[in-house]
């Protein structure tokens, strides 16, 4: 089926080249809010995919491709959602690249993206959730489910022969489902969670919360929050108070801001966030330092790739439409084909556009499977000497 659908973008392209347009792809990520420390990068690496892409002039006869960003909040749904159908109607954009959260994520599809036919892939909403929603084929995302890390997480604690902890979580899609994936792989590996429980983002004063953690007690206190929100605040609460000396920290949690707020405060702590040690992670690498942005930050790679994909499928339909070019994300993503990996976008197009199979790497060893959905990869950290560095993958 892959070769056929290539063999079929090729075969329109002789038939007649793509006239020159102006795409417009949605870049729509939490710049304000619990994550906006974090989406910085994550925007850089999708606009450095767009820019590649538009300085090869390959893609559908020459067009360029122009980022269109919008803010998602990552937390208002509401308001993520008018972003959304501002980049739509009004921008008219031909894709989105995001949204980022889980809730918002999943708001914008259901309210915009499938009602307006419109392809999005995220490149971090996690919420296993987002595996079985109703999508008609416009959902995809480069970032793994949260039942992945809740997998991960369990065999990072196990090895370190930690069997108890006490685990928080954001009240929200993202926050619950990690914390019920996390729990069920924990515990069925033979650990215990002594308290699961909700906090709110937003508070001054995480006491109560942190003395309830701390009267079920744990090896460890495992916080399933936003670096630059409630999860900073139960830490804060739990080093100034005692109640926790050492954390896990999954991906919303990762990223420089947590070295600032804590330096060695946090030694001896752990966690993971989404990342490979590929041949495609460590050019993209080279590549953001040159533009000016870490390449390293939770999802930036993920970003690029997104945005990457949605090019790349265009190309293959040889169609900027979401209409047409949705069903060709899974074939450009996956074997059987060339390996793509970050800055060889325009040879991708070259063996597109002569009816040759890609199979796009990546900076994230990109491999889509079942609902559109990632495969998986994850960097295991710890912190040492006041910050945190990359220890394992997994």
């Amino acid at each position: 089926m892959k070769k056929l659908l290539l063999a079929t973008a090729a075969t329109a392209l002789m038939a007649g080249a793509a006239m020159a347009e102006e795409i417009k792809i949605g870049v729509e990520l939490g710049f304000t809010g619990p994550l906006e420390s974090i989406t910085p990068a994550m925007g850089a690496g999708a606009e450095l995919a767009m820019k590649e892409v538009t300085d090869s002039g390959k893609l559908l006869g020459g067009s360029t491709v122009t980022s269109v960003r919008a803010d998602s909040t990552c937390v208002d749904a509401a308001a993520a959602t008018a972003a959304a159908e501002r980049l739509v109607t009004t921008d008219k954009v031909n894709a989105i690249m995001g949204a980022d959260c889980s809730g918002v994520t999943g708001a914008i599809l259901q309210n915009v993206a499938r009602p307006n036919g419109i392809v999005m892939i995220s490149p971090s909403a996690t919420s296993p959730g987002l595996s079985t929603a109703e999508d008609d084929g416009l959902f995809f995302r480069t970032a793994p489910s949260d039942a992945r890390q809740g997998v991960v997480m369990t065999e990072i604690l196990m090895d370190k022969g930690i069997k108890t902890v006490a685990l928080t979580y954001t009240n929200n899609d993202y926050g619950k489902g990690l914390a019920d994936a996390f729990q069920a792989a924990y515990e069925a590996a033979g650990g215990t969670v002594t308290i699961s429980a909700p906090h709110e983002d937003g508070k001054a004063d995480y006491s109560a919360e942190v003395a309830s953690l701390a009267s079920a007690g744990g090896d460890m206190l495992v916080v399933a929050g936003y670096v630059d929100q409630g999860g900073s605040g139960i830490v804060r609460a739990a080093l100034d108070t005692g109640a926790f000396g050492v954390f896990y920290f999954p991906d919303g949690m990762v990223g420089e801001k947590l070295n600032e707020n804590f330096g060695g405060e946090l030694n001896g702590s752990m966690g993971d966030y989404p990342g490979t040690d590929s041949p495609g992670a460590a050019k993209f690498d080279e590549m953001a330092t040159a533009a000016g942005f870490d390449g390293t930050g939770a999802f930036a790679a993920e970003s690029y790739d997104a945005a990457a994909l949605i090019m790349l499928a265009m190309a293959a339909a040889n169609s900027s439409a979401s209409a047409d070019f949705k069903d060709h994300v899974m074939d450009v993503a996956n074997a059987p084909g060339e390996k793509i990996y970050p800055g060889e976008l325009g040879k991708a197009l070259d063996l597109i556009a002569a009816g040759t199979d890609i199979d796009y790497v990546g900076a994230s060893a990109v491999e889509l499977i079942g609902a559109g959905e990632s495969a998986g990869n994850y960097r295991e950290i710890e912190f040492k000497d006041g910050k945190y560095d990359t220890i394992a993958y997994r």
